[in-house]
């Protein structure tokens, strides 16, 4: 078993077996508290630092490390954007990959929106939400913040999508994940020390704008006026496809990122696009 699928198997048995709120959106609140403050302590003792220093880096070289990694990201992007049936979306995603790759030099320039193929970003837990499979209660992940539990079952299957995923040697792919999590993270100082200034209750701020951000990213910015919040709508995980173990499997077998929208982004990036996943990366 992997790093991630170790992680995100026992973040939601030490969530499930914590003790529950009443808060019908995060009823896992005292264990996600306690995540939360571990990983902005981690954040705040090296991540942060690290990117600040990145942040002194010539702009041409931030953009590009940008430019390589997104280029990598629309392919899965792609796949989603087919898989729920928006073939204008996809098609435009696979010819952003092929200009940016052919004429961008390998993706360090991004020919395909000046082109006006504009960038979408679309995971397999927006696939599954578009499918009407509900996201379930708020979780936070150790390492990789803000989830919810379909979108941490489904992990697995962003982080097999991910072309980086299979780039080799391993120590290669290793240090460009940790470049990827500290480009992300730098892009959002700014953002990030507005919120540290301004949100009394930090967790709340980051929960409450993650969940919305979610929502209207699976609905594309026009989510059911029926419900407030995505996972009330559909069949939960369990109930589309069995117990949450078969459905591990079923994923298993297929790796940023704090304020309002660009702060939750940088929970969500480092949890698709961290990736300290097989036991090789371990070397």
């Amino acid at each position: 078993m992997s790093a991630i699928r170790r992680i995100a198997v026992l973040a939601i048995a030490l969530a499930l077996a914590g003790c529950a709120t009443n808060n019908p959106r995060d009823p896992l609140e005292p264990f996600n508290r306690a995540m939360f403050q571990f990983n902005d302590k981690l954040d705040q003792v090296a991540l942060k630092p690290t990117a600040e220093a990145y942040s002194k880096l010539p702009s041409f070289v931030r953009t590009g490390v940008g430019n390589f990694f997104g280029n990598l990201g629309d392919v899965p992007t792609a796949v989603n954007n087919l898989l729920q049936g928006k073939l204008a979306d996809g098609l435009s995603d696979v010819m952003r990959v092929a200009v940016n790759t052919t004429f961008g030099f390998g993706g360090l320039l991004d020919i395909g929106t000046e082109a006006g193929l504009y960038k979408h970003n679309e995971d397999f837990g927006q696939t599954l939400g578009k499918w009407g499979v509900r996201s379930g209660p708020y979780v936070v992940l150790p390492l990789f913040g803000s989830s919810t539990l379909r979108d941490t079952l489904v992990m697995p299957v962003d982080i097999e999508a991910d072309p980086w995923h299979y780039a080799r040697p391993i120590r290669w792919r290793n240090t460009g994940s940790v470049v990827r999590v500290v480009d992300q993270r730098a892009a959002l100082l700014d953002a990030s020390n507005l919120l540290e200034e301004a949100a009394l209750d930090r967790y709340v701020f980051v929960r409450d704008a993650y969940l919305q951000r979610r929502q209207s990213k699976v609905y594309d910015g026009e989510p059911p006026e029926t419900s407030t919040y995505e996972f009330d709508v559909g069949p939960t995980l369990t109930e589309a496809g069995g117990d949450a173990a078969s459905t591990s499997s079923v994923a298993a077998a297929k790796s940023g990122e704090p304020e309002s929208k660009r702060v939750v982004e940088v929970e969500q990036n480092a949890r698709h696009h961290a990736q300290p996943d097989t036991k090789e990366n371990i070397k």
